[in-house]
């Protein structure tokens, strides 16, 4: 008699549950991918304070490859520099382009047999 009493009341307290009222936050989770241009050696600094920032950048190199090949280098290796400090991912796209990622996200390369 016993164990009917106490399967009758944990049946009964199925029935029993409280709901929360109120909303979940909403957390935008979606990354940002920004088309920017490295024009010359100072705007290496923006770029590194977007990839910090946790942004993925696709840069176009191309004027300032055509303008000055030193610059391009300096301001590429600190660009370089910056995304390994973060564990963040630094990729040539073609001659023109360069991505930037932060350390949530990574360029996958293809392995050359």
């Amino acid at each position: 008699m016993a164990i009917k009493d106490f399967v009758g009341k944990m049946k009964g307290n199925e029935d029993e549950y409280m709901e929360l009222e109120g909303e979940e936050a909403q957390v935008d989770k979606r990354m940002l991918v920004e088309v920017e241009r490295l024009d010359n050696y100072a705007d290496s600094d923006r770029l590194q304070r977007k990839v910090r920032e946790g942004n993925i950048l696709l840069v176009k190199i191309r004027d300032l490859k055509a303008k000055d090949m030193e610059e391009l280098k300096r301001s590429v290796e600190k660009l370089r520099k910056t995304c390994l400090a973060i564990n963040g991912d630094i990729a040539g796209l073609g001659e023109d382009w360069l991505v930037l990622t932060p350390s949530t996200a990574m360029v996958h390369r293809e392995q050359a047999s």
